[in-house]
């Protein structure tokens, strides 16, 4: 956001995410989501598009503990 307010103050500012975990750590939410994916904090999700990974997917995995 401070990229966006050193280029001129802006009327509003929209988001849109991919997945939105649900996870809420600032006052900001997403305008647009593509898809909701609830997920336990010790989650992580990786996407890959067929763009530049040869496929859409969409990985759910467990963060590895020590």
């Amino acid at each position: 956001m401070d990229a966006l307010i050193d280029m001129g103050r802006p009327k509003a500012i929209e988001l849109a995410v991919l997945i939105d975990r649900g996870h809420k750590e600032l006052p900001i939410r997403a305008d647009f989501v593509g898809k909701n994916v609830p997920t336990a904090h010790k989650e992580i999700i990786d996407v890959t598009l067929k763009e530049s990974d040869e496929e859409d997917e969409v990985i759910i995995s467990e963060i590895a503990e020590d």
